[in-house]
């Protein structure tokens, strides 16, 4: 995340929550309208997990981060391509140029789906140059590709038309995204449904913080907590500090997960969700500390499970 300028199923209780199920003419029951009763996969923690294990080898072997136009970098995005080219998916790079450097943007379609409705998740590659940058980024961007490859395993054959990407340069003022919302015409766009943000989700003093924009993307993320007795916030600390600023700005609707940054948990936030009141949510923020010891397994394996339940949900309807 850039810094401030100086397992659940879907039941149809939750999809109607979400505004998901469309009530029977006789008002006595709700009945899926769409596959989504088809329930989202739980998503193994190990597996993601083993992506940042390569996450953290690729920044061991290259200067020991994973920033914009560095060598981690372009390993980073050499190494989630390859899986999802594996995986079936089509697949493209873009380039673009900051700061005298070229950054990559990474975007993969699953084949199928309404193209003139697309569901988009999104997560920046990027680490700071102090750090490999394990929770920022590296848990959004693992969750969402063991959420991709979760959807080619199952063969997914949603009603709308899945797209995944991954930002270069989101550390630098969130300019991969910026370029690619800068790159589509009007009416590409129009054609986004919706745009999900995961940015720092496994924080090791983590909150469960949901983003407060799309109503219905964000009734999507809690009712996946309320299902699993985990209560949510919303989110504050990040807002307009991550890659769903710029599809925000260009009216696409968006939402997104986060589990905490360099703010501090409060007495009643530690005796919500446990962990300690009085120190940051992850005191490893942007530092060189930022390693696979810096992820909380509990926040990482809620929040991928949170990732796969709203990518099934709102590509089904």
């Amino acid at each position: 995340m850039r810094s401030l300028p100086a397992r659940a199923h879907i039941t149809a209780a939750a999809l109607l929550a979400a505004g998901l199920l469309a009530a029977s003419d006789t008002g006595a029951s709700a009945t899926v309208t769409t596959p989504a009763a088809v329930a989202a996969p739980d998503i193994s923690v190990a597996n993601v997990k083993a992506h940042l294990t390569q996450l953290q080898s690729i920044a061991t072997a290259n200067g020991g981060n994973r920033a914009h136009g560095r060598p981690g970098y372009k390993a980073s995005l050499d190494y989630v391509k390859a899986k999802l080219d594996a995986a079936g998916f089509t697949t493209s790079v873009a380039q673009f140029t900051s700061g005298g450097r070229t950054g990559y943007n990474l975007v993969a379609d699953w084949p199928g789906g309404d193209t003139n409705r697309t569901v988009m998740a999104g997560a920046h590659l990027d680490s700071v140059t102090a750090g490999p940058g394990i929770n920022d980024n590296g848990s959004g961007s693992a969750a969402i590709l063991e959420t991709a490859l979760a959807v080619s395993r199952a063969q997914l054959k949603p009603v709308k038309h899945l797209r995944f990407a991954w930002w270069g340069a989101e550390e630098l003022g969130m300019i991969g995204s910026r370029n690619y919302v800068n790159s589509l015409t009007t009416s590409d766009r129009a054609h986004i449904a919706g745009y999900l943000n995961f940015d720092m989700i496994g924080s090791p003093n983590p909150g469960y913080f949901v983003y407060d924009d799309d109503p219905t993307i964000e009734s999507t993320f809690k009712a996946y907590y309320a299902g699993i007795g985990v209560p949510t916030e919303i989110e504050t600390e990040g807002d307009g500090r991550s890659d769903h600023a710029p599809f925000k700005n260009a009216g696409i609707p968006v939402g997104g997960l986060f589990s905490g940054a360099d703010y501090i948990k409060t007495a009643a936030q530690a005796q919500k969700w446990g962990g300690t009141a009085g120190r940051a949510f992850d005191p490893c923020y942007h530092s060189s500390c930022d390693r696979m010891t810096n992820i909380n397994d509990t926040a990482l394996d809620r929040s991928g499970d949170a990732v796969a339940y709203a990518v099934w949900a709102l590509a089904a309807q």
